[in-house]
């Protein structure tokens, strides 16, 4: 379980394809991690797999690579990252499980003396559980929703967002590593399943 709150930006030294993962290697300033332990890239959760000196290595198997921006990672890129959270932290994010949900396309990048805005289109099968004021999270950043049109919802980054996040690189284009709100998704699944099965028993009952 992690917030959404990003510890630091960390690079990539190495990305190699294996016969069954790909193994991600990234240089960390840590000296506590912890064989297996969970860290959050680019909002996805995932697990250490190898720790030599000043560096990490985690093994991305295919179904990861599918849903999420890890498998366009080259040596060079930074991504977002964040340990896991620990029992009595303070949450100052939302509650963010490390499972995105799948990529939103960036629109455009808006920017002026007073925000600097980013508008994402988010795939229809995701779209729904968005909501307006609600959280989500985009490369592990968690972030307000700003405004809602259909597929497309726009999010204002702050300047403490845009120093300690890779979100101010990011060119229209970037897949951005999405998930939706777990309550959202929790209610809006609830609510789908009661719905069909009214409907399943007004069609017996008719």
């Amino acid at each position: 379980m992690f917030t959404g709150i990003i510890e630091r930006t960390l690079s990539v030294v190495a990305v190699a394809d294996g016969p069954h993962f790909r193994r991600l290697t990234l240089a960390v300033p840590w000296t506590d991690i912890r064989h297996g332990e969970s860290i959050a890239i680019n909002g996805c959760c995932l697990t250490v797999a190898q720790i030599s000196a000043g560096e990490l290595g985690f093994d991305v198997i295919a179904e990861t690579l599918g849903k999420t921006n890890l498998g366009s990672l080259e040596a060079g890129d930074r991504v977002n990252a964040e340990r896991s959270l620990r029992v009595g932290d303070r949450i100052d994010g939302h509650f963010v499980q490390g499972h995105v949900d799948g990529v939103a396309r960036l629109i455009k990048v808006s920017t002026d003396a007073d925000e600097w805005r980013l508008t994402i289109e988010a795939p229809p099968n995701l779209s729904r559980y968005l909501i307006p004021k609600g959280s989500v999270a985009i490369d592990g950043v968690s972030l307000t929703l700003a405004a809602i049109d259909q597929d497309q919802f726009q999010v204002a980054l702050i300047p403490t967002t845009l120093e300690l996040t890779t979100l101010k690189s990011k060119q229209p284009g970037w897949l951005f590593n999405l998930e939706a709100d777990v309550f959202s998704k929790t209610i809006v699944s609830y609510l789908e399943r009661m719905k069909a099965k009214d409907t399943d028993l007004r069609t017996l009952n008719s």
